[in-house]
């Protein structure tokens, strides 16, 4: 049951029949913990439609919903807030009422359900994943769940940035100082490989360029003139052209790297739907600038580059073909979006995760498809979201200064068994058991540590704070799933017998409306792409439930209608953790 929808149409007709008033939409809220009640009806604003006081507005309404309602039992004035106390008999019902509910919060996909794709990841091939990528992965695959749970139906993709001078740099390092080291050669993982040699381009790259600077060139004159850059370029060069033994070496080097982040992917237990490669997406915009430019949307200038005014909108002239006719990133967005409708031609929904350095290039592509008339475009979202730094400064991935995404997940594992360890509660386990659960814990703290940040706010990454055990962390919660099911497996003879209960206490009533409001959150993070919602929301059931059993006894309990009341209680506050959890792609284990 809907108690404000009932309460709704209660106070509707009171108004209706007492005052001649109809009104199609009446504001209620959860009261404000400071305040005694449990749902609060706003009344300030009835005081324009009616000729008397707020004081006697909240009366009247309150002793009405006395009167009719079976739920309200006293209610309280605050100003223009009329706070109303529902009796405990409305929770104990609505608990029973949603431990029938299968898959609880959730909203059934069907197969005409409403199509989105979220685009999330898309690395460069010259490096390995680093904690920024796990940030996105994370919130991509995180997002797409919470979709999926409002039911719709969810493509998940990326673009794979696999051309440009960005490999070929790690390409010619490789030519010039591997020794045609492999992945299987070396026994090192092949995105490290390569992100190794990019990192090498990087340190000869700038001493040459320093050489030439201390010999009187100017900077830019010493970028241009070191002999490891001319090398990249002539590299692009002839992979432009199609040059065989070229196209060889980066194929050969490329597939390294997609078997190290498939098996770092895995490990971060996240996966996608399609995908889609730069090198064949690059060229798929320059059709497009032709047809804006027959419209007059873009225009052409003397050297022959194509560029569109956004002066207009607030944003300046944007560059959308060079004068060489070679595509720059916005052409190749354009392309790519619009060959993504026209392979999921019932789309209604792209949403890309980017960091918010990217915030203007995507309100220049939105706009541009917008003004080329594709009316899909008001369904494009940017889920933008604050960089992840470091301590000492912004991670800089050419210099080595990163975070890698395989060394922090080691790292998570160890902690993680060292903080069980210390616990000592796991006799009777086997070593594989025991490995199994330390992923479990290691990537539910990074992945709740990474989550709970909402997206648009910058996370400072300090790898001794992630890997705190207490507080508002993945393990806390994980810990308290796993108590709940130790209590569970201890009840013998339980069945689910439905009791009166005439009262309850606040303990037990504070967890089941926080149960409630499962639903509505669940949407609410849909709509604004947010798991940060979902993590809040199942860290503070945590605590309302810790203070349950703290100070309750479940099991021990001499009424037999309490007992299996607090079971209950207890088995679905243990489903929504589970549920809650895997919206943000956390496992749970039975047992820490």
């Amino acid at each position: 049951m809907n108690i404000y929808n009932e309460l709704g149409k209660i106070v509707k007709s009171f108004l209706k029949s007492e005052f001649s008033l109809s009104l199609d939409k009446l504001e209620f809220q959860l009261t404000r913990k400071e305040f005694d009640g449990d749902i609060t009806l706003v009344i300030f604003p009835l005081v324009k439609f009616l000729k008397i006081s707020l004081n006697d507005i909240g009366k009247k309404i309150g002793i009405y919903l006395e009167e009719s309602s079976d739920y309200i039992i006293k209610f309280n004035l605050v100003k223009g807030f009329l706070n109303l106390t529902i009796s405990d008999h409305y929770f104990i019902n609505e608990l029973y009422r949603i431990d029938e509910i299968e898959n609880y919060g959730f909203k059934t996909k069907k197969s005409d359900s409403e199509l989105i794709i979220v685009e999330f990841s898309s690395p460069n091939t010259n490096k390995p994943l680093h904690l920024g990528h796990i940030r996105n992965n994370l919130l991509g695959h995180s997002v797409s769940k919470i979709l999926e749970a409002n039911g719709k139906n969810v493509i998940r993709t990326q673009v794979i940035n696999d051309r440009g001078i960005h490999i070929c740099k790690s390409m010619i390092a490789w030519k010039l100082f591997s020794n045609n080291e492999t992945p299987d050669s070396s026994g090192i993982k092949g995105d490290q490989l390569v992100g190794k040699y990019y990192v090498k381009y990087n340190e000869v790259f700038n001493k040459q360029v320093n050489e030439f600077i201390e010999k009187g060139k100017s900077k830019d004159e010493s970028i241009k003139s070191a002999p490891i850059f001319i090398s990249a370029q002539e590299l692009l060069r002839l992979w432009e052209s199609g040059d065989k033994s070229t196209i060889e070496l980066w194929k050969k080097m490329n597939n390294w790297v997609y078997n190290g982040f498939e098996i770092t992917y895995n490990n971060l237990g996240v996966f996608f739907d399609s995908l889609y490669y730069e090198s064949d997406t690059y060229l798929l915009g320059k059709n497009i600038i032709n047809e804006g430019l027959s419209k007059k949307i873009f225009y052409k200038k003397d050297d022959g580059s194509i560029w569109i005014d956004l002066t207009n909108e607030g944003l300046d002239e944007k560059l959308l073909l060079r004068s060489d006719g070679t595509s720059v990133y916005i052409t190749q967005d354009l392309g790519t979006a619009i060959k993504r409708k026209e392979d999921n031609p019932e789309l209604k929904g792209m949403v890309y995760t980017v960091g918010n350095e990217q915030d203007y290039h995507f309100k220049v592509l939105f706009i541009i498809l917008k003004k080329l008339g594709y009316k899909w475009s008001d369904y494009l979202f940017h889920l933008s979201y604050g960089m992840v730094d470091l301590p000492d400064g912004k991670m800089k991935s050419r210099e080595g200064n990163v975070i890698d995404a395989d060394q922090l997940i080691e790292e998570m594992d160890l902690t993680a068994k060292k903080v069980s360890e210390s616990i000592g509660k796991l006799e009777g386990m086997s070593e594989k058991e025991k490995s199994n659960l330390y992923r479990i814990i290691g990537m539910g703290a990074l992945k709740y540590h990474i989550l709970k940040v909402d997206p648009k706010k910058r996370i400072l990454f300090n790898p001794e704070d992630s890997v705190d055990f207490n507080g508002n962390t993945g393990p806390f919660i994980q810990y308290t799933y796993a108590r709940i099911k130790s209590l569970l497996k201890k009840i013998k003879n339980y069945d689910n017998q439905i009791d009166v209960l005439s009262k309850i206490d606040i303990r037990e009533k504070n967890i089941i409306k926080h149960l409630l409001q499962y639903p509505e959150i669940v949407y609410q993070a849909g709509e604004s792409y947010s798991p940060a919602l979902i993590s809040n929301y199942i860290y503070d059931l945590v605590k309302y439930y810790n203070v349950f059993y703290q100070n309750l006894s479940i099991i021990g309990t001499q009424d037999t209608s309490l007992k299996r009341f607090r079971i209950t209680l207890s088995r679905k506050v243990s489903q929504v953790i589970f549920s809650g959890c895997s919206l943000l792609g956390i496992d749970v284990p039975d047992r820490m």
